[in-house]
């Protein structure tokens, strides 16, 4: 099962991976009164890391929660 997992998550990285080298223009976001230019490749990147570590952080936490809560009431 751990090799499925392995497989989707490289399937999506590549798939994030062939979005940025075909979408190299440069676009502006804005965010609460912040605006950056930057080439779209590397936006898709950088949202790709963010929420990679931020959805790692979160099941961490949820998980970390949830075996916590066991335990107490288990007592």
């Amino acid at each position: 099962m751990r090799w499925i997992y392995i497989t989707v998550i490289i399937l999506f990285a590549l798939a994030t991976l062939v979005f940025a080298v075909q979408n190299l223009q440069t676009v502006t976001i804005a965010f609460l009164g912040f605006s950056v230019s930057l080439p779209l490749a590397l936006q898709a990147i950088v949202v790709y890391l963010l929420g990679m570590a931020t959805g790692g952080s979160l099941w961490a936490l949820l998980r970390r929660s949830f075996e916590g809560s066991r335990i107490t009431d288990d007592y």
